[in-house]
């Protein structure tokens, strides 16, 4: 470490900062990852298929205890750093999270590479490198607002810049059809072009066994600038297109309330898309030569619709740039390719103008015309059902005309998969219903998975440390151990040391909260979480309807011995998703009179969080005791933090939604408490006109959409929540007043069991004893056997 201070960074100890010597540990610890990645890599070229996974997030967040802990070199580096005068837990807080993603979607991508090198799968994992990431919440005042990520103010130590790895990518131009051969060809000549620059990052599996690469493609304009202008005196616009190209890496999801927004998201995904096929294809011809084996020595997945261009990208690089017959490429591309859907919600399965694909890829669009009449064609030829074709359609003509991204990919996959049982079985009768008729075969369901390297061994070491000495070292290796625990569930004095290591993570946390917010939360309360993207059916609403209902009960009978508890919010709101920037608002300005409150000291806070991240959530999940999973039924495809805070120890309470099912399943219905309609029940709701069975909206209810309609919570502005209210009152689509009661009654039985220690500890215990097979590495190897065909 003294060598790379001095050589790397260039400073003497005597003058070197913190930050100096967490980027000299880093490059001390990622020399200590390179012999593993160069024999990896020699492996990889050896075996006998490779992984591609495309997605558009990677949450990797903070990386030098991940890979520290992954090479089993921790406590050797904090020895060494504690010689020098260092402490190693000062250098974590230093790191910036990397915020290449926004919620579940990115970290599950980084969850699944972090499996794949444990399981020596090889990988590459595509993505872009944002410049600035997700934005950076703050609140002021109770509102979000948001400034720019600079995670890579002070550079990255992790990654290496390949500057002999880049490829061009195109947009917009002209097609032209010419002759070659005696037969046409068509050939793209772009308007522009931006070159896409390779930045390669090492992931390291677990005890360091194996290192697959996360290859991130930044945008270069290939003229730094325009030198005639520059010299006449125009130094501004001398330099417009290359802003205008680069702004492709800039920040992760621009908002898309404009044309240019939305423009810009095309561009994104065309780029890193376009650039990470040529890489795979540049890779096959070397190591192998004939790309019609393409499917034997190659799986993609594209990690929801953000990659789905990649079908018409793949065809136009086989058929144009190496001469594939039509036929012969699509049998390429279909048995290369998959696809895995994370959503129902209609609006959130991209959909993209035509008018705008003809004028940015031209080219491609014409390979979707072509690849929907070869879909068409056969029903057409049936006389199927106009209604039946136009559902299947890739074009939709409904509203316009738009290319239904979702669409693109089922039709272009070899297999399409959910995440979860639920979200499978409605895919199947929903979103791709019609789809799923003509390939009966082609959805088959992975339910999602975490890495508990990262959720378990590094978020919570002291549960960790307690784990291995009652069950040994095996636990580390292999999650499936931990169902051992059932025996230790009814043992008083396990038991004991089960709670004291969860008292030791919440006095971390209330830190933290006191730290950030200035509230002062009882360590001794229960500890009722809900972490996750701010969205209206994750029903942040909900819980916080809950909260002024216990608010004002609590007021009412100030002499019950009501269970002390700290409600604690966290999460981000889309910058152009005004109404859940209003459910940040409303958790703030309820937050500032409840905690302000003396009849209510001592049994209620309310937390809201600013900046939720990777690192946030690492403290806050070994500290929950509850975990907030309320989705309206049938939404919420998966979930990855129900996983991570029960195998923490934290009780679900949830509807049936997502992998909550399974998550019931394997804890037991007694250790979980579930509440609220089915997604079949809300889905006959809808069919029969839900203002024909609307419930009505209960006292308690009535009392808490009245205290939050008449500014209680607002005295500075009386009517800000009322579309909030209103929604709620009249057509309540997202089932929060149909829920209310039901929801109400679980958080009471909450309390009861609270009450009750050894009935509570007993079942936390077995939740952290049951969720074995929540590990991201059973879902890797199920991947691996029934899509990717890889030995595992």
């Amino acid at each position: 470490m003294l060598a790379k201070l001095a050589y790397a960074v260039g400073k003497d100890p005597a003058h070197a900062t913190d930050r100096d010597w967490f980027v000299a540990t880093a490059l001390a610890v990622r020399d200590c990852a390179i012999d593993h990645w160069t024999a990896s890599k020699a492996r990889n070229q050896a075996a006998q298929k490779q992984v591609c996974y495309l997605s558009l997030e990677f949450l990797i967040g903070r990386l030098l205890f991940d890979i520290l802990n992954n090479l089993r070199l921790t406590e050797s580096a904090r020895e060494a750093l504690a010689g020098l005068g260092i402490d190693l837990d000062n250098l974590r807080a230093i790191e910036p999270d990397a915020a290449l993603g926004n919620g579940g979607l990115g970290r599950l991508a980084a969850c699944f590479m972090e499996s794949m090198a444990s399981l020596q799968v090889p990988a590459y994992g595509y993505g872009i490198r944002y410049e600035h990431g997700l934005f950076r919440q703050v609140i002021m005042d109770g509102r979000q607002h948001e400034v720019p990520e600079d995670w890579l103010a002070y550079t990255n130590p992790w990654e290496f810049e390949r500057s002999d790895v880049i490829y061009p990518v195109g947009f917009g131009g002209t097609v032209e059809d010419i002759q070659a051969n005696g037969s046409p060809v068509a050939v793209w000549r772009p308007a522009e072009t931006v070159q896409a620059v390779a930045y390669d990052t090492p992931v390291v599996g677990w005890r360091g066994r194996h290192v697959n690469s996360l290859r991130l493609w930044s945008a270069r304009a290939a003229e730094p600038l325009r030198l005639d202008a520059f010299n006449s005196g125009d130094h501004i616009g001398a330099l417009a297109d290359r802003a205008r190209l680069e702004a492709i890496s800039r920040v992760l999801y621009p908002g898309d309330a404009s044309e240019a927004g939305r423009e810009l998201r095309l561009r994104q995904e065309f780029f890193f898309t376009s650039a990470s096929l040529q890489d795979l294809l540049a890779r096959h011809l070397r190591l192998h030569g004939d790309l019609r084996s393409l499917p034997d020595w190659a799986a993609l997945q594209l990690n929801d619709t953000h990659p789905s261009i990649a079908v018409a990208e793949l065809m136009r690089l086989l058929v144009d740039e190496h001469s594939l017959p039509w036929e012969e490429a699509w049998t390429i591309t279909t048995g290369t390719l998959n696809y895995t859907n994370h959503t129902l919600m209609p609006e959130a399965l991209e959909r993209w103008p035509v008018s705008l694909m003809e004028r940015l890829l031209p080219r491609h669009l014409q390979i979707i015309y072509r690849i929907n009449w070869q879909h068409l064609e056969p029903l057409v030829y049936r006389s199927a059902d106009n209604e039946f074709i136009k559902s299947v359609s890739i074009i939709d003509e409904g509203s316009g005309r738009y290319v239904r991204m979702g669409h693109l990919a089922f039709i272009g996959a070899h297999k399409v998969n959910g995440v979860s049982a639920l979200h499978t079985s409605l895919m199947r009768q929903t979103v791709f219903k019609d789809l799923h008729a003509l390939y009966p075969a082609r959805i088959v369901n992975k339910t999602n998975g975490i890495t508990f390297r990262r959720w378990l061994h590094q978020a919570n070491p002291g549960l960790t440390r307690l784990l291995v000495g009652e069950l040994g070292d095996g636990v580390l290796d292999d999650p499936e151990v931990l169902i051992q625990l059932d025996r230790l569930a009814d043992d008083a004095a396990f038991q004991n040391l089960f709670r004291n290591q969860r008292a030791a993570s919440k006095a971390n946390l209330v830190k933290v909260i006191a730290e950030r917010t200035g509230v002062l939360v009882d360590p001794g309360a229960l500890f009722d979480v809900h972490i996750k993207r701010i969205h209206e059916y994750k029903r942040q609403l909900l819980n916080i309807l809950e909260t002024v209902a216990l608010y004002d009960a609590i007021r009412a009978e100030p002499e019950r011995d009501w269970v002390p508890r700290g409600k604690i919010f966290a999460g981000k709101a889309a910058a152009s998703y005004h109404r859940a920037k209003l459910i940040i608002k409303l958790a703030n300005d309820v937050a500032k009179v409840v905690n302000a409150d003396p009849v209510v000291a001592g049994r209620l806070k309310v937390v809201f969080l600013p900046n939720y991240n990777v690192s946030l959530a690492e403290t806050i999940i070994p500290a929950a005791d509850l975990s907030e999973q309320i989705s309206t039924a049938g939404m919420e495809a998966s979930g990855t933090g129900n996983m991570k805070l029960a195998l923490n120890g934290a009780l679900t309470i949830g509807t049936l939604d997502g992998a909550n099912i399974e998550i019931r399943e394997c804890v037991g219905s007694e250790n979980i408490f579930i509440f609220g309609l089915t997604a079949g029940e809300i889905e006959a709701r809808r069919q029969v006109g839900m203002n024909q069975c609307r419930v009505d909206v209960s006292p308690r209810l009535e009392r808490a959409l009245g205290l939050i309609g008449s500014g209680a919570f607002s005295p500075d502005e009386p009517h800000r929540f009322e579309s909030l209210v209103h929604a709620v009152r009249s057509d309540d689509p997202l089932m929060v007043a149909a829920d209310f009661d039901s929801y109400w009654t679980a958080q009471r039985g909450v309390d009861a069991l609270w009450a009750n220690p050894f009935a509570w500890w007993r079942a936390s215990v077995l939740n952290t004893a049951r969720v074995g097979w929540f590990s991201s590495d059973r879902t890797i190897r199920e991947y691996a056997d029934g899509i990717w065909k890889l030995p595992v």
